[in-house]
C-alpha cells in the first residue's frame, strides 16, 4: 500500500446526482458522510481531495441538512468556507490520478445508486484500489457500487467478504425501498457477500481487508476513524 506520498491523500468520491429516479424526490450525498470524514482525516494531517463524476457543485441531500440529522461535523461543515469550497467545487473523477492516493472513501446518500453504481471508470478505480491493497471504504449506501466490481480473475470482489451497508429494514423504515434502483442487502448477498447488519440506525463498522464498510450515518465517525488508523499505521 505504497503511492510514493509522503502525506497521505484520501480520494473521498460523491454523486452528481440530486434526485431519486422518476420520484422526483431530491437527494445527494448524506451530509453526515462526508463532513465526519473530512475532518476525522485532515485533523490526522491527511489531505482529503473530493470529486464526483460531473465535478462542481456536488448535491448534498436537504434532508440531512436539517435537524434531527445534523451532528456536531455538519454544524461545523456548513460553518467552514473551506469545507464549503471543496464540496462545491469538486474535481471531475475522471481527470484525477488515482493512482496518487493511498484510500478511497465513499459517502452514502441515494444519488449514487444512479451514478456510481453503473460507472465504469467508478468500478475499474475500486478494484484498483482493492487489488493494490489500498483501502475502500465506504459506508451507509455506498456499499452499493460493490454491485458489479469484479476482480482481474473474474471473481465478484465482493464474494466471500464480510461487509455491511444500509439495511432492506432501514429502507422501509423511510418508506423509500420502493423507490430504489436495486436492494444494496440483498445485491450484495446475491454476489456472495456475508453482509452483517446491526440494528437499525445503530453504529456498525466491518472490515474485512481493504474493503472497509459501515452500516448506516453513525458508523461514518467510526468508519472514518478506523480509515484514519489504517493510513497512520501504514509504512
Amino acid at each position: 500500500m505504497k503511492t510514493g506520498n509522503k502525506q497521505k491523500r484520501v480520494l473521498l468520491v460523491m454523486s452528481s446526482v440530486d434526485e431519486m429516479g422518476i420520484s422526483g424526490k431530491q437527494t445527494g450525498t448524506w451530509f453526515t458522510e462526508l463532513a465526519a470524514p473530512y475532518y476525522i482525516l485532515t485533523e490526522a494531517g491527511f489531505e482529503v481531495v473530493f470529486a464526483s463524476p460531473n465535478g462542481g457543485a456536488a448535491p448534498i441531500d436537504l434532508l440531512s441538512m436539517k435537524a434531527p440529522f445534523t451532528t456536531e461535523h455538519t454544524e461545523r461543515f456548513f460553518n467552514d468556507p473551506v469545507a464549503m469550497f471543496a464540496a462545491t467545487h469538486t474535481r471531475k473523477l475522471r481527470e484525477i490520478d488515482h493512482s496518487t492516493f493511498d484510500a478511497v472513501f465513499f459517502p452514502g446518500g441515494y444519488g449514487l445508486l444512479w451514478d456510481l453504481a453503473s460507472d465504469s471508470h467508478v468500478v475499474k478505480l475500486i478494484r484498483e484500489f482493492y487489488e493494490s491493497d489500498r483501502p475502500v471504504a465506504m459506508v451507509c449506501h455506498a456499499p452499493a457500487i460493490l454491485r458489479d466490481v469484479k476482480l482481474t480473475d473474474g471473481r465478484y470482489l465482493v464474494d466471500g467478504l464480510r461487509l455491511t451497508g444500509f439495511k432492506n429494514d432501514e429502507d422501509t423504515e423511510i418508506e423509500l425501498l420502493h423507490h430504489l434502483l436495486f436492494s444494496l442487502e440483498d445485491e450484495l448477498k446475491r454476489r456472495g457477500a456475508v453482509y452483517v447488519g446491526n440494528t437499525n440506525w445503530e453504529a456498525n463498522v466491518v472490515v474485512d481487508g481493504a474493503l472497509m464498510t459501515g452500516q448506516s450515518p453513525a458508523s461514518a465517525p467510526p468508519l472514518a476513524e478506523s480509515l484514519r488508523d489504517v493510513l497512520a499505521s501504514a509504512a
